[in-house]
């Protein structure tokens, strides 16, 4: 399988991106390397060289079947309470290459390993958690759900099936 990212190594110079949000630029500072070596998440890189463009990060998630629309309700058992879910948990991309494509060139990357990760463990849909509302621009224009109630998003799997 082909992927434009690459897990985050020691080599990335992670130290110099700069998203201009501070909570996510720290969390690739000083946080993802330990999430990875505790498997609290997947830290995958699209790089140039050393530099960091952009990354984002997996994880296993569970969604309550409360939160969901009743048209996605509908088609699943009743004795699931909590469904799993791939957890987009960050994307962002450095300041010098903002406004290039590159969020949505991460984005597909991140939809890619996900969908194709749901075969071998299962994933009904990818979570999202937007900081902002440029955020939750950003994920609406790719077709992601606004869960009421709760400021998460998601997109359903068969939906990015259809992509790949």
């Amino acid at each position: 399988m082909n992927y434009i990212t690459v897990p985050l190594e020691n080599a990335h110079r992670k130290e110099h991106f700069s998203c201009g949000k501070p909570l996510v630029d720290a969390y690739l500072h000083k946080q993802a390397k330990q999430d990875v070596k505790r498997r609290l998440s997947v830290c995958f890189v699209l790089a140039e060289g050393n530099a960091i463009k952009g990354y984002y990060t997996l994880s296993t998630a569970s969604v309550e079947r409360r939160l969901l629309p009743q048209g996605v309700v509908k088609k699943l058992p009743p004795s699931y309470v909590d469904l799993p879910a791939t957890l987009l948990g960050r994307l962002a991309v450095d300041a010098n290459f903002q406004g290039q494509g590159v969020g949505e060139m991460i984005l597909m990357d991140a939809l890619k390993r996900s969908f194709f990760a749901s075969t071998l463990v299962a994933s009904m849909a990818i979570v999202v958690d937007p900081l902002d509302a440029g955020a939750v621009a950003f994920y609406k224009r790719y077709d992601f759900i606004l869960l009421p109630d709760s400021g998460k998003m998601f997109l359903p799997m068969e939906t990015v099936a259809m992509l790949f």
